[in-house]
């Protein structure tokens, strides 16, 4: 095969410059980009077998090198001719594109091949492990080198049922707080559940004193009767997702229906279309817009028995609940609602039998709305009712004059209406923390008796607590709202008592229950005990009896008379002592003892045993 006129310089070797000779600085290639693809497309030439070697994107294999390093070899036609790189007579970008291709076709094939053989002596691996385990466990039904049909199909049959308990057990435990998940319970107690939300210790230092009926609360509250359950819902107390918990996640043996949509939910008695819970989500504002003690316990008995005589009114016991909260975080998250566009004009503050006038009871904007108003604002307004809410709507407001400020001084009002919200406060059946979820949810199912299917959750990051303020501002509201942080120190106070006096209740409780089993099976055990062995003592006397009975009776005969023949022996020699002692000293005084006293005794004995 003839080469052509522009290839035969590139075959020969390169050109050394002479000693001395100034370097070359032209470039090596001499043919342009048309000859070089002219001498390519020739047939029979040897770049066109060069272009036409290894398809554009394959490689020759693993161990093949970079186009630019590896020289051609020359055809059987040339003679002998010495190497050399035709590859040089292609353009040098196009050079450097199937340069890069090449290279990364070959890293790409060298991470295919080794991942493939990886897997096969993973595999190989585990089918000899398994085959060696099968092996022993099944016998003669699997080998390790090479398994057989029949362990193939049992080990695919335990995959199978493998997969499908996870599966199941995946649908059935789909949270973390599935009893079977719960491995630790095996090597560590198990912690308590109502540990406070804060992770600070259970225990505290109480400042108040409470009696024994302050602390102890327990309603009997009967759902199939006719009490009723009020809950007094305190603005930005979080007592809008305790209120679905009410009606939405508690067992009950009628639960409540809560259509889609809907905000109201019916909750009826068993067997009566009568409600037993008087709240937002069960029978709406029917007292206004988050009415308050004042509101509420003039409004309710009229709201449920207003339809029915006086005289068939039934005695109902109203149970009065409600949620407070802190009241910094509280009167700041009231603000970021109120900036939302929240007035809640649709409170009625019904006090007396009548709504307070505009002059007891201005509003602090002019608007629609108080919408985008800033902190400063909404502190600087006196007749804000953010400020100490959780009091005013605690409290009985008739002792004050309702909203009439001019009744009597401020101070006194003040302490009257702190004292009356705390009255209220402890004498109603319950009361949560917005702090303590875990505790409330505890506290709730002890008073009413009453389970909720889901555990309360406890959301520490809210809108109030997104804000950041300084420590001037806060003892601005501090100061702002001093009635609600005496309150709510008194309520927090009060339901750690009462919750750590309910737990240690139920510890002696379950102390004690665990006592009278232990006696209940100890005293089961011993007369168990003592049947069997009566039962085996008068089988055994019984077949002794039945084989022989006279002789059992003569033996018996026998002993007894032995032992009295020996007592009366040792008697007769103590008392012979004893007068050989008396005739060598006569001077002491002679023992009362008789020496019949031994055939008295036989002769008692004797008949005892008659």
């Amino acid at each position: 095969m003839a080469l052509p006129a522009c290839a035969a310089p590139a075959l020969r070797p390169p050109l050394q410059p002479e000693r001395g000779a100034p370097a070359r600085t032209t470039c090596p290639r001499r043919h342009s980009r048309v000859e070089a693809e002219l001498a390519a497309s020739r047939p029979g030439s040897v770049a066109a077998s060069v272009r036409a070697g290894p398809p554009r994107g394959v490689s020759r294999g693993f161990n093949s090198q970079p186009l630019l390093d590896e020289p051609l070899k020359a055809s059987s036609s040339l003679a002998g001719a010495a190497r050399a790189p035709l590859f040089a007579l292609l353009p040098r970008g196009r050079r450097r594109r199937m340069h890069d291709l090449r290279r990364r076709w070959d890293l790409g094939s060298l991470c295919r091949a080794l991942l493939t053989r990886g897997l096969a002596a993973l595999g190989h691996s585990l089918k000899h492990v398994l085959g060696a385990i099968f092996s022993k466990i099944f016998g003669p039904l699997a080998s390790v080198g090479n398994m057989d049909e029949k362990s193939n199909k049992l080990l695919l049959a335990l995959v199978m049922l493998f997969l499908f308990a996870v599966i199941v057990l995946q649908y059935v435990c789909p949270g973390t707080e599935c009893q079977l998940l719960r491995l630790q319970a095996f090597s560590s107690p198990m912690p308590d559940p109502y540990r406070s939300e804060d992770e600070s210790s259970a225990r505290f230092v109480p400042r108040y004193n409470f009696s024994r009926g302050d602390l102890l609360r327990k309603v009997d509250f009967d759902i199939k009767g006719d009490d009723l359950i009020v809950f007094l819902h305190i603005q930005k107390t979080g007592g809008t997702t305790f209120g679905r918990h009410l009606v939405r996640n508690i067992q009950l043996e009628q639960p409540c229906e809560c259509r889609v949509g809907q905000k109201k939910c019916t909750c009826h008695r068993p067997g009566k279309r009568e409600t037993w819970l008087f709240s937002r989500f069960s029978t709406g504002w029917s007292c206004g817009l988050h009415a308050d003690w004042t509101e509420l316990t003039s409004c309710v008995p009229a709201v449920v028995d207003g339809k029915r005589d006086a005289r068939l009114r039934p005695s109902r016991n109203f149970h009065y609940i409600t949620i407070l909260r802190d009241p910094v975080s509280r009167y700041l998250s009231e603000w970021r609602h109120v900036q939302r566009g929240a007035t809640w004009k649709a409170s009625l503050h019904v006090c007396d039998g009548r709504p307070p006038t505009s002059e007891e009871l201005p509003s602090c904007y002019t608007g629609d709305d108080w919408s985008g108003c800033p902190l400063k604002e909404f502190m600087d307004c006196p007749y804000n009712l953010a400020n100490n809410r959780q009091v005013r709507m605690l409290s009985d407001l008739t002792l004050v004059g309702c909203y009439n400020l001019s009744v009597m001084p401020e101070k006194q009002r003040n302490k009257v209406l702190l004292e009356s919200a705390k009255t209220n406060l402890k004498h109603m059946a319950f009361f949560g923390l917005t702090e303590f979820q875990r505790k409330t949810q505890y506290l709730f199912e002890k008073t009413f008796n009453m389970n909720f299917i889901s555990p309360f959750t406890q959301y520490n990051t809210t809108r109030a607590s997104s804000v950041e303020i300084n420590e001037e501002i806060q003892k601005r509201i501090e100061g702002l709202n001093f009635l609600d942080m005496e309150l709510y120190s008194y309520a927090k106070d009060l339901f750690l008592q009462r919750y750590q006096f309910m737990r240690q209740k139920e510890h002696q409780e379950a102390r004690r229950k665990r006592q009278e089993q232990r006696k209940f099976l100890k005293g089961k055990l011993l007369q168990t005990h003592f049947q069997s062995q009566s039962q085996g003592q008068s089988q055994n006397l019984s077949q002794n009896q039945s084989q022989n009975p006279n002789l059992n009776a003569n033996q018996n005969v026998t002993q007894n008379l032995i032992q009295n023949l020996t007592q009366t022996s040792s008697q007769n020699s103590s008392q012979k002592e004893n007068r050989e002692s008396q005739r060598q000293n006569p001077g002491q005084e002679q023992s009362d003892s008789n020496p019949s006293n031994g055939t008295n005794d036989y002769i008692g004995s004797v008949e005892k045993w008659r």
